[in-house]
C-alpha cells in the first residue's frame, strides 16, 4: 500500500523538476548575455563594484532580468533598473542611480543608453 503514494510522490517531484527546467530553458542565450552586458555596463560606468551595485533583478539571469527587463522587441532587450552603494537594497537604502540601457537582439552590444543618472 505504501508503494503507490511513494510512486505518486516521486512522479510529482519529477514532473515539477522537469517543469522548472522547461521554464528555465525559455530564457534564450542572447537574453542571458544581454542581462550580463547591461549589468556590467552599469557597474563599469557607475564607479565599479566597490561603490555601485545594480538592483538584484539584474543578477537574475535565469529569468532574463525579471522586473528589470522592460521591453523585448526588434531593437533588442531594454532594461531599466536602480543601483546604489553596496548593500543599498538589502539595507533598505535609497538608490542613487537609475539606468536604462538597450542591448542588441544577440545580446552582444549596447545599442542605446536611454538614461544613466539620478533616479527620476
Amino acid at each position: 500500500m505504501a508503494i503507490k503514494p511513494l510512486r505518486f510522490t516521486l512522479m510529482a517531484a519529477a514532473t515539477a523538476a522537469l517543469s522548472a527546467g522547461a521554464a528555465l530553458a525559455q530564457v534564450s542565450d542572447s537574453n542571458v548575455r544581454a542581462v550580463n552586458l547591461a549589468r556590467n555596463w552599469a557597474v563599469n560606468n557607475n564607479g565599479g563594484l566597490s561603490v555601485y551595485r545594480p538592483a538584484a533583478c539584474m543578477f537574475n539571469t535565469s529569468d532574463g532580468g525579471g522586473s528589470c527587463l522592460i521591453q523585448t522587441n526588434n531593437p533588442g532587450y531594454t532594461f531599466r533598473f536602480l543601483g546604489g552603494a553596496p548593500g543599498w537594497q538589502q539595507e533598505g537604502l535609497r538608490p542613487t542611480t537609475e539606468t536604462e540601457v538597450t542591448v542588441s537582439p544577440d545580446g552582444r552590444t549596447i545599442t542605446n543608453v536611454g538614461y544613466n543618472g539620478t533616479p527620476r
